[in-house]
């Protein structure tokens, strides 16, 4: 054998050996499974660590999104759909498998996610409970759960409401959902599930406004930070959102004239 295929062979049987090692190391390329302690960011997104996860499959009610309840009152469902996330996790650590990117909500990953010690996904749990709807696009078993709340008139469905996604971008003509629905009180209905005081969730004091101008940098509205002066000036917000991270989630990008409060 030549000194130059000694070389090629001794450099190529180096190469082999670091990746087996880089491979036994965990290092070879980035994990798609993480486990943690859990914190509830709303109904469709669970914080792991640094990163967070959109439940695979799933759209729930948004924090500041109304519903009407069984009785014709209005319901503060998206609270209610947290809530229900919240006691499923039950304070256990919580494996979360990513199943790709979310293009729909900033730079969240969707993933199915399992508490520990239980086999059934959190994904299909909260869709059997009814506080949400399936979603495409699916790669987790959610449907059969979603059509059996549905036919039960589970959680949300045993009330009237607009899919989450219709109530993020001000869809107020959207399809009502739900045994409570009755075409007879439409207008009426509307009028609730699309208030023109919108109620602020508990600690979520950002103001989202929806608007045309937003399209050209690709969102869909505005929001603004207490100590912005457009913030006094936003009487009435098309939504509210508990941190930055959840406003550009949803495709709102930040007031130009904003500068972080000090």
């Amino acid at each position: 054998m030549s000194v130059e295929n000694s070389f090629v062979a001794a450099r190529a049987f180096a190469l082999v050996l670091f990746l087996a090692l880089s491979g036994s190391l965990g290092v070879s390329s980035p994990a798609t499974a993480l486990t943690a302690a859990a914190t509830v960011r709303d109904a469709n997104s669970i914080q792991l660590g640094d990163v967070t996860y959109r439940l695979d499959g799933v759209d729930a009610p948004e924090l500041d999104q109304v519903c009407i309840d069984d009785h014709a009152d209005p319901w503060t469902c998206g609270i209610d759909a947290r809530d229900q996330l919240t006691k499923l996790i039950d304070g256990k650590s919580v494996r979360c498998d990513d199943v790709g990117p979310e293009k729909n909500f900033g730079k969240r990953h969707r993933a199915i996610c399992t508490v520990e010690g239980n086999k059934v996904s959190l994904n299909e749990q909260l869709l059997k409970l009814g506080f949400a709807i399936a979603r495409e696009p699916i790669k987790a078993n959610v449907k059969p759960a979603a059509a059996e709340a549905k036919t039960a008139s589970a959680g949300i469905w045993k009330g009237c409401f607009v899919a989450p996604q219709e109530f993020r971008t001000g869809k107020r003509d959207g399809t009502l959902l739900g045994a409570a629905c009755r075409s007879d009180r439409d207008k009426e209905i509307r009028a609730v599930l699309f208030p023109d005081e919108l109620a602020a969730p508990p600690s979520c004091a950002i103001k989202g406004k929806l608007a045309v101008r937003a399209r050209v940098t690709g969102n869909i509205g505005i929001y603004h930070l207490r100590g912005c002066p457009s913030y006094a000036a936003t009487t009435r917000p098309d939504r509210w959102f508990c941190s930055e991270d959840d406003a550009q989630a949803s495709g709102f990008r930040k007031a130009y004239n904003c500068r972080r409060p000090k």
